[in-house]
């Protein structure tokens, strides 16, 4: 073979190799920066803030735009203040990235916060990527958003909430952790019950990728079973191959309506086992009906993750959200004459999201450094980022997995008889939970 062909099958070869590999990933210039004027940083989001879901939007934005006053209110960015600008997505997904685009392409905003809703999400994400436009914090938690190593452009996505992967991987985590402190379970034996949509899908993804972390013989001996989310669906098949496997502890991957009939099959299939399932079901209402209908007995006991804790540790912050809402409250300007937001965990959830963006703001101005894109997304890999009432969120090395620190309640009741939340483990943090393990499964 002659020195030139040669060379000419090898540069083949190789351009073959870098489109195996995947598109080419954007990397920052350091220089990228738009929406930050000599008084103002303009951010945007969409979000649904009419029709059905205009009672998450609306609480969410209001939680938004009071952290916002009061950061304006003391200076700002070097004199520079906060604006939110924002369009009404209907929770339609193909709107949500019409109006993405705008903010972007048009207005021009630095970042997307407090990016709203799974619809809008879902159809945004690549392009966020795309473009590198910081996006800090998304009301969702799809697959889509999880990067164990985001790189380039891709670092833009900056997630908050559990990821449905993320969470998955706590669930296991936490069924096989010994009881001791009450960490874990202690599971001898799982079995995971997943639905057929996003959410399922996404924690069982989590959980399988925990269990790499596994020896072959204990994770050969997960038990794995899917159905439908489809409301009427019948469980049965799936909920007795559990049962025939002898399995102690049983993470249901699933949303709150499905995890609500599944356990309904579990009960009337006579199940005895501890289930451990997503922060979405964690509320004294479902729980509490599951309870007076007998799917939770003593032998049946279920446990959820949580990622937000108002305990005595949080209470300061929790008191500092209350007082900046009754400000923003006052003001009517987010709500009807008779309807405060304070009481509203959607309002909390926006405080959070812009609380978090604001973080990077200060640690970029203490570094005196010129707000860009890379350099507000460097400012908050730099070190963990403290979560408002919860844990620690850790961007470093392009971590985007949300926030892994969670803890674990359960259903009980109050002096007044009343179903309500227990805490079983504070927030902890995955590799925390994970070292609560047995040696003997890893």
């Amino acid at each position: 073979m002659n020195k030139r062909l040669n060379v000419i099958l090898s540069s083949t070869l190789f351009a073959l190799l870098l489109s195996a590999c995947g598109p080419t990933v954007r990397q920052y210039t350091g220089t990228e920066v738009q929406g930050v004027s000599d008084n103002k940083i303009l951010v945007g989001n969409t979000a649904a803030t009419s029709g059905a879901f205009a009672s998450v939007g609306l609480p969410f934005n209001s939680g938004i735009n009071a952290v916002f006053d009061a950061y304006n209110l003391a200076g700002g960015f070097n004199g520079k203040m906060l604006e939110l600008k924002h369009y009404d997505d209907g929770f339609d997904g193909a709107v949500g990235l019409t109006y993405t685009q705008k903010l972007v392409e048009e207005d021009k905003v630095f970042a997307l916060v407090g990016h709203f809703g799974t619809n809008t999400v879902g159809s945004t994400v690549d392009y966020i990527k795309e473009k590198g436009v910081p996006m800090v914090y998304a009301a969702t938690g799809i697959s889509e958003l999880y990067q164990e190593e985001a790189v380039g452009y891709n670092r833009a996505v900056m997630p908050v909430q559990p990821i449905y992967n993320t969470e998955g991987r706590a669930l296991l985590a936490r069924a096989l952790a010994a009881t001791t402190d009450k960490v874990g379970l202690g599971a001898l034996k799982v079995g995971v019950i997943s639905t057929t949509d996003d959410a399922g899908e996404g924690m069982l993804a989590g959980v399988k990728r925990q269990a790499e972390e596994l020896n072959k013989t204990a994770r050969d001996a997960i038990k794995y079973v899917t159905t439908k989310a489809d409301a009427g669906t019948n469980h049965a098949a799936p909920v007795n191959t559990l049962k025939s496997a002898g399995v102690d502890v049983i993470i249901v991957a699933a949303n709150q309506a499905p995890f609500a009939e599944i356990m309904g099959y579990l009960r009337d299939g006579n199940v005895t086992a501890k289930v451990i399932t997503s922060y979405v079901s964690a509320n004294a209402v479902t729980l509490g009906a599951l309870v007076d209908s007998g799917a939770i007995t003593e032998s049946r006991p279920v446990f959820t993750t949580a990622w937000l804790d108002v305990a005595a540790n949080n209470f300061a912050e929790y008191l500092e959200y209350v007082a900046i809402q009754m400000v923003r409250d006052a003001k009517k300007l987010d709500s009807q004459p008779d309807l405060g937001w304070v009481g509203s965990a959607y309002a909390i959830a926006g405080y959070i999201a812009a609380k978090i963006f604001i973080m990077g703001l200060e640690r970029v101005e203490e570094a005196e450094k010129t707000l860009t894109w890379l350099n507000y997304i460097e400012a908050m890999e730099e070190s963990p980022v403290n979560l408002p009432m919860g844990g620690e969120l850790n961007f470093a090395n392009g971590a985007r997995l949300g926030i892994a620190d969670l803890a674990l309640n359960t259903i009980g009741k109050n002096e007044a008889d009343e179903h309500t939340l227990i805490s079983v483990d504070g927030i902890t943090g995955l590799a925390d939970v994970w070292a609560a393990v047995p040696a003997s499964l890893k």
